[in-house]
């Protein structure tokens, strides 16, 4: 059947829309709205798509040719799990070894060091910054003999799989903005996040599934975390990251109500797929048809979700491999299987988020608590991959928005100290598809308060990910209020030294 016959069908379905389109005339919306015929001399003036043009704009909801045509050269990755530790881990006291700040112990940061950079509220409220070398024991491990703490011994364990990265910086020095800058580019809210991104460039693998799944660890406190972390921001919705959750509705209002079969979803969703047929061909909205397709992602989810999320069949050395919290549904030992399961089944981007890393005050206590429940799974994920061949193209990422001082907050002590925020240098690691393995890339002073060689900026570690999906970080763009947008916005460069 021809569109022309096609389209007369779907409008002759409901008379009650056929009224409703002509009460929606010409001169009604111009006597009705603000802009009125100023704003068609306007048009007629400055050129482009016509205001009352019957085709649909549409370069600002629409991949372009050249996004057509992605990935823009061969990926190395075909998926990702971000574990992102929120609240920021100390990389003193996890990876990046300082043993000559023995020498400096209680002593007062050199100004040399600090050179006038600005400090958090909490910090410039302090008369002194005396220096706190690490409480813990560091040893080097593997054929790259890389330094890792005491807290980590798992982790220690897969060092030849990981490549540390101790030169990253960013440019926030708070919570918030700081974790929105790693998730979206930019401090301010409301651009989209690294995983939408990844989604609206390369698109699914596996129809029965989201693109972009966010798990978060429960239970974990500390800092908040919001939604629009994992949002689509200004591209179409359908990128948006979905939350699972544990529990009997692992993914909220997917489950039918309760004398509701499966025959009676279909005939809802066929009916409610000719309406929304019908509003898009009269109004042109291209998140009309994102509607149609989640509606569509969710009956598909209703069968496969079930089956993600009953652990039942994995046999006990899994759950000995991950710990013992990884039979407790929602910790992030669990979410860790869970993620390895998802990733198996083609899920493109998975983020997890565990909170609890900001130790301003008691820190030994708390970040050895903060390891135990993190440290096996994370490793586990890690070798799990690698054992089941999936690490070759599935890139892990580990880290969180920023490090923490080398100067102790609040009261030093010989067994207890704390860490400020620190945005001038931190650790992070990854692994997997096209990452150089058994690797320490960038080094910071005697301190570790500033980078002395190969920096590496937020917006090159994104930039850096978009290389591995085969994506050209400056080609993905998304038209939005008169201007072109990207993750990276308008920096970043690739980091070729931590490829392999």
């Amino acid at each position: 059947m021809c569109d022309h016959h096609h389209d007369d069908e779907i409008r002759s379905d409901n008379e009650d829309f056929r009224q409703l389109e002509r009460q929606i005339d010409r001169r009604r919306f111009l006597t009705k709205t603000t802009l009125g015929l100023g704003a068609l001399a306007l048009g007629s003036l400055v050129g482009g798509q016509k205001l009352l043009s019957a085709k649909v704009p549409e370069l600002a909801t629409e991949p372009s040719d050249e996004l057509l045509r992605m990935p823009h050269f061969a990926p190395k990755a075909k998926r990702m799990v971000y574990l992102f530790q929120s609240g920021g881990p100390s990389q003193l006291d996890l990876y990046d070894y300082k043993p000559e700040l023995a020498k400096y112990q209680a002593q007062e940061l050199p100004d040399s060091v600090r050179k006038g950079q600005r400090l958090t509220g909490m910090s410039a409220d302090q008369s002194s910054l005396p220096v706190a070398s690490s409480l813990f024991k560091f040893q080097q491990y593997g054929q790259s003999r890389a330094w890792v703490s005491e807290l980590m011994p798992y982790t220690a364990q897969v060092v030849d799989e990981l490549c540390f990265i101790k030169s990253i910086h960013t440019d926030a020095i708070n919570h918030d903005p700081a974790i929105t800058f790693f998730q979206t580019g930019n401090q301010l809210p409301g651009r989209p996040s690294i995983g939408s991104w990844i989604s609206y460039g390369l698109g699914s693998e596996n129809e029965n599934m989201p693109t972009f799944v966010v798990l978060v660890s429960k239970s974990a406190g500390d800092q908040p975390l919001y939604a629009r972390l994992w949002g689509n921001g200004f591209l179409p919705s359908q990128h948006q990251g979905v939350q699972f959750r544990s529990g009997k509705d692992p993914v909220l209002y997917l489950n039918d109500p309760e004398g509701y079969d499966g025959a009676d979803r279909r005939e809802m969703l066929d009916y409610l797929k000719k309406l929304n047929e019908i509003q898009y061909h009269t109004y042109g909205d291209p998140e009309i048809n994102t509607r149609i397709s989640q509606y569509e992602m969710a009956y598909r989810m209703q069968t496969s979700i079930p089956g993600i999320m009953d652990l039942s069949d994995e046999p006990d050395w899994v759950f000995d491999l991950y710990g013992p919290d990884s039979r407790d549904p929602g910790t992030y030992a669990a979410n860790c299987l869970m993620a390895r399961r998802l990733l198996e089944r083609d899920v493109r981007f998975v983020q997890l988020y565990h909170q609890g890393w900001d130790q301003h005050l008691f820190l030994p206590s708390g970040l050895r608590a903060q390891c135990a429940k993190t440290d096996q799974a994370t490793a586990a994920l890690v070798q799990d991959l690698k054992q089941r061949g999936l690490l070759d193209d599935t890139l892990v990422v580990w880290g969180g928005e920023f490090g923490r001082t080398v100067y102790s907050q609040g009261k030093l002590t010989p067994d207890n100290y704390g860490r400020d925020h620190h945005p001038r240098c931190f650790t992070m690691w990854a692994a997997g598809a096209g990452v150089k393995p058994g690797m320490t890339y960038g080094e910071t002073d005697d301190f570790g308060y500033n980078i002395t060689k190969d920096p590496v900026h937020v917006h090159d570690f994104q930039a850096t990910l978009l290389h591995l999906f085969g994506i050209d970080h400056e080609k993905l763009t998304f038209k939005h209020q008169g201007r072109r947008y990207r993750l990276t916005d308008v920096h970043g460069h690739v980091v070729p030294g931590i490829l392999s």
